[in-house]
C-alpha cells in the first residue's frame, strides 16, 4: 500500500490534468482518475517494473477516459448556467478568451491527438513513453504530435 501511494503521488497531477483536458468536465475527470487508481491498485501486484508505474497507470486512465467518452455526450455550457463560483474562477484567469480558445481547439482534435498533446505538454512524457502508453510506433507519435500542434496553431491564428 505504501509503495503504491508513493508511486501514485508522483503522477496524480498529471493524471488529473490529462483526464480533465480529455473529458473537459471536472467531475468526469475526477471520476475517471478515481476509477483508474482503483483499477491500478487492484492490479499493482502484477506490475513487475515499478519504474514503469507512470506510463502503466496513464494507460489505465486513458482507457477509462475512452469508456466515459463513449457513454457521455459532451455538452456546451450555457453562459446562464455558470455558477457564481465558476464565474469567480473564470475572472481570475489571466486571459480567459485565449484559454477558452485553446480549450476549444484542443477539444476539436481527434481523440488520439488529444492524448498525445496532453501526455506530452501536461504530463511531461517523452514521445517514446507516449508510444509505449498508446501502443504506437515512436515516429508515429512524434509526427502526430507535430500535426496536432500545427492544427491548433492554424485554428488559433484565424
Amino acid at each position: 500500500m505504501e509503495e503504491f501511494m508513493r508511486c501514485y503521488e508522483k503522477v496524480y497531477p498529471q493524471m488529473y490534468r490529462t483526464a480533465w483536458l480529455y473529458l473537459q468536465n471536472q467531475q468526469e475527470a475526477e471520476d475517471a482518475v478515481q476509477d483508474a487508481v482503483l483499477a491500478a491498485y487492484e492490479k499493482f501486484y502484477q506490475l513487475r517494473d515499478r519504474e514503469k508505474f507512470g506510463p502503466w497507470i496513464m494507460q489505465i486512465l486513458i482507457n477509462r477516459c475512452r469508456k466515459r467518452r463513449k457513454v457521455w455526450f459532451r455538452r456546451e455550457e450555457n453562459i446562464e448556467e455558470i455558477s457564481p463560483s465558476q464565474e469567480k474562477s473564470l475572472s481570475r484567469e489571466p486571459d480567459f478568451a485565449m484559454a477558452s480558445a485553446v480549450r476549444q481547439v484542443f477539444g476539436e482534435l481527434k481523440e488520439e491527438e488529444r492524448f498525445v498533446v496532453a501526455l506530452s505538454v501536461f504530463g511531461g512524457y517523452t514521445s517514446r513513453e507516449i508510444a509505449d502508453i498508446l501502443g504506437k510506433n515512436h515516429s508515429t507519435v512524434r509526427s502526430g504530435y507535430r500535426r496536432a500542434l500545427q492544427k491548433m496553431r492554424k485554428k488559433l491564428e484565424v
